[in-house]
């Protein structure tokens, strides 16, 4: 309908009465600048609809934009039952859990080693293939874990943006911020699953719970007495046996524990 407007609009230009040159021009630039599309409308983003009123990101669908949101909002629903630490995502809460649980669902196809997080055995990986993707910009240094990455940046700019509010003191790196602030807060997460003993950060954690691996993989197999290490343990076995490799040089005799001996040649001095 617009079209046929158009040009009957032309035509009835055309049919009136002569006019000089240049009217005649200025209505021929009037028939071409009907028939010209309007421009188009800015096209809307259809696969990223969902803008954030704070930063203007953009997410592909609701409970991306909703995730984002709660960041800029300080909202954190969601509580861990055991320690009533809180946070903003669901996702954050469960992968939290993992370390009162212990669960590692992630398993290294080539040496077996288990991960709470698909991206630590995703970094793990690179271990084996030799990967280093992140570079230092200032020196070079390559690096397959981002977090490694971070530590060693902050080497260089020497900046300490994680502050403690309650004794004032500066960290480079949030996870120090987060472990200096259990020395305030007595919070001990990490708790040993064979005798309940409680630790603030995991290395402490770990370091105990080898002393139990020790008692239980270094036993006696004749009496079951345990020990803390494999010398302790062979030393104690020739107790059970004939063995006597400890001999006194001044009379000959024989003894199965260095000790033993030691006590023997006092006799020879005194």
């Amino acid at each position: 309908l617009m079209k046929e407007e158009q040009e009957e609009l032309c035509t009835s230009l055309d049919q009136e009465d002569p006019e000089p040159p240049q009217v005649k021009e200025e209505q021929e630039e009037l028939c071409i600048s009907l028939y010209q599309e309007d421009p188009e409308p800015p096209q809307m983003n259809e696969e990223q609809p969902y803008v954030c009123d704070t930063c203007g990101k953009r997410f592909s669908d609701t409970s991306k934009h909703k995730r984002h949101n709660a960041i800029h909002i300080e909202e954190k629903p969601y509580s861990c039952g055991t320690c009533g630490k809180s946070f903003c995502r669901q996702d954050k809460l469960v992968l939290h859990m993992r370390t009162h649980t212990g669960e590692k669902p992630y398993s290294c196809k080539t040496c077996r080693k288990s991960f709470s997080k698909g991206s630590s055995l995703k970094v793990h990986m690179r271990t084996h293939t030799g990967e280093k993707p992140y570079v230092c910009n200032t020196c070079g240094k390559r690096f397959s874990d981002p977090s490694a990455y971070k530590r060693h940046t902050a080497i260089h700019k020497e900046e300490k943006p994680y502050s403690c509010g309650i004794c004032g003191k500066s960290f480079c790196r949030q996870d120090n911020l987060v472990l200096h602030m259990r020395i305030h807060t007595g919070e001990k997460p990490y708790v040993c699953d064979t005798c309940g003993k409680r630790f603030s950060n995991t290395s402490k954690h770990k370091r105990h719970t080898l002393i139990h691996k020790r008692e239980t993989s270094l036993t006696c197999e004749v009496c079951g007495k345990a020990f803390k290490n494999k010398y302790y343990m062979k030393k104690h076995y020739i107790s059970h046996t004939d063995e006597k490799p400890f001999s006194c040089k001044t009379c000959g005799k024989n003894f199965s524990q260095g000790g033993d001996l030691k006590v023997h040649t006092r006799t020879h001095t005194a």
